[in-house]
Order: structure tokens, then sequence, then C-alpha cells
């Protein structure tokens, strides 16, 4: 079992946290990464967020420009006086357990703003890649009072999926000359755009990169909510108004359509097969290591088939 918060304990964490210190924050997340069983406990203590943020994933290709793209958007927003946190995800780091400061090195600007909270996070092998812990600390950071929530996915493949399952809006950011356009179509990131942004517009090569995001959007079924392109040149800050009023768009569609609704739902009912999946896994192991007859199963049949049933028998 993972080791209790150190120093004033899971009470002291509670009122850290109620009392808005940012270490309390900290410490609240980091048990949620190492997944310490009175996660459950502090979610029970702090109840229900007043309100939820605006949870905005990025994700795309290695190269593309997310994190410049996030720093921008953090910008942007403080600019509002929205407090935003920022969570960078890395599922692809068994040795560090995923935490990539990167994006802390981009954000310095932001170091010392209150306003701004930057974490990195892996999924450390965990069951679920980085659902889970993900899902947790957005809503954490809801609970602490955060406005926007930019969730940045470093890796690509099946975390870029998870991203989608997490974020109200997804943000595909490509860039001009990345052979972006095959990478798309092998990801499967055309079914989880909510917005196209063709990042670093500024270079030759970005009206092709256009033409074929339409392309492929004109192959594709036509959906209720046809995700817009927006160019941008994060380095700069340009276009990033223009991305935020897509973002509002998207929004204000999944309101009205009713989509956002069904979409949180989901999200409810995949953290909750998730943590049955995850108790499940620690309670068979547990048993597997302490019942002397489904070790001798094990051993006796040469299979974990047989060990596997018995174990979802057993109540």
């Amino acid at each position: 079992m993972a080791p209790r918060p150190a120093d004033d304990g899971l009470q002291g964490l509670i009122e850290r946290f109620r009392a808005h210190e940012v270490r309390g924050l900290a410490r609240a997340i980091s048990l949620v990464e190492r997944r310490d069983p009175a996660v459950r406990q502090l979610f029970a203590a702090l109840g229900p967020p007043g309100s939820n943020p605006a949870v905005v994933g990025l994700t795309g290709s290695p190269g593309t420009g997310k994190s410049t793209l996030a720093d921008a958007l953090v910008k942007h927003h403080r600019a509002h006086d929205r407090k935003v946190a920022v969570i960078a995800v890395d599922p692809n780091s068994p040795y560090t357990g995923g935490a990539v400061f990167g994006d802390r090195i981009r954000m310095q600007r932001h170091a010392m703003d209150e306003g701004v909270y930057i974490r990195s996070m892996g999924a450390r092998g965990h069951l679920g890649g980085l659902s889970i812990a993900s899902r947790e600390a957005v809503r954490l950071l809801a609970a602490y009072g955060f406005d926007q929530v930019i969730l940045e996915t470093v890796g690509v493949g099946q975390s870029e999926l998870e991203v989608a399952g997490i974020a109200d809006t997804t943000l595909v950011v490509l860039a001009p000359g990345a052979g972006d356009g095959v990478q798309m179509i092998k990801a499967g990131i055309m079914e989880i755009a909510d917005v196209f942004v063709v990042n670093k517009a500024d270079m030759p090569g970005y009206e092709r990169t256009v033409q074929e995001i339409r392309s492929m959007q004109n192959m594709g079924p036509k959906l209720a909510w046809k995700p817009p392109i927006v160019p941008t040149v994060a380095s700069r800050g340009e276009g990033v108004e223009e991305l935020e009023a897509a973002v509002l768009r998207h929004r204000e569609y999944l309101d009205s359509s009713g989509e956002g609704a069904r979409r949180r739902l989901r999200r409810l009912e995949e953290e909750a097969a998730d943590l049955v999946a995850e108790w499940s896994r620690t309670e068979a192991r547990r048993r597997l290591r302490e019942d002397a007859r489904l070790r001798k199963k094990l051993e006796n049949e040469q299979s974990p088939y047989g060990a596997a049933e018995t174990i979802l028998k057993l109540k």
C-alpha cells in the first residue's frame, strides 16, 4: 500500500486544499497519481465541485508546437483574468513515471502567477493508461476553483484517444510539412477532433495541410458538428483569439445539442468502469498471492483461465 500523506495527515491535507494552498493541491494530485486508497476519502470530504471548468485537450504529433500553443492559451486566459491549470501527460515513460518538465521550462513566465498551475503527470503503467489519474486530477482542479484546464499529451496513439475521452473540446494540432495527414489516418484522429489547429501557419505548406484536412473531412460521414480549421502561429500568439472563439462555439454546440451532458455521463461511466477494473486487478492479485488453492490451480493447469474464472465466482 502506498504511504499516506506525510506531516499532518489526510485531514491536514484537506484543510490546506480548502485554504487554497498550492501545496495542498499538489499533494492531493500526488495521491491520485500513485493511486493511494486515501483518494476516496479525499473526494468524499471535498464533495462535488461548485462549478466545472472548461477542459480543453491538446493532442497531435510531436513537433507541432502543442506546448507553445498551451503557453499562448494560458497567456490569453490570464489576460481575461481566468484561473488556468495545465496538465502535461506522458503515458510512455516507465522509468521516471512520465513526469515531463519541458512544459514547465517553456512556461517559466507563468511561474510566479498564482492564477496558473502547471503539473506534469505520467500513467506509470496503470491499467487504463492516463484515464483514471487525469480524470481525478481534473476533478481536484475543479474543486480548487480553476476556470480553465488544458490537458496536453506528449504521447501519441492511445493517449490521444484517452485525452478525447476526458476533455470537453479536443484540439488536434498539426504543422505544415510534418506528414500529419498520413498520421491522422493511422491514429484515427479525425474521429476525435473537435477543432483542427494548423500551427506554424507561417511556414511553407500551410495551404496544403488545410486542404488535406478538408479532403479527409469530405470523405468522412456528415457530422452534426464539423470541426473548424484554425491557423495559428503560437510562438507569436497569432490566431489564439480565433482559436478561443472556435472553442466557445463548440461549447455552445455541446450545451444546445445536449451532447455536452451525454459526454459528461459517458465520462462518469468510463471512470466507474476503470475503477472497477483497477480494484478488481488489485483484489485478484491479493487472492492469487494469499490463496494456496488458487496458486496450486495455476501451477497444475499452467493456464490463467481456470484461476481467473474461480476468482470471478468468489464473493
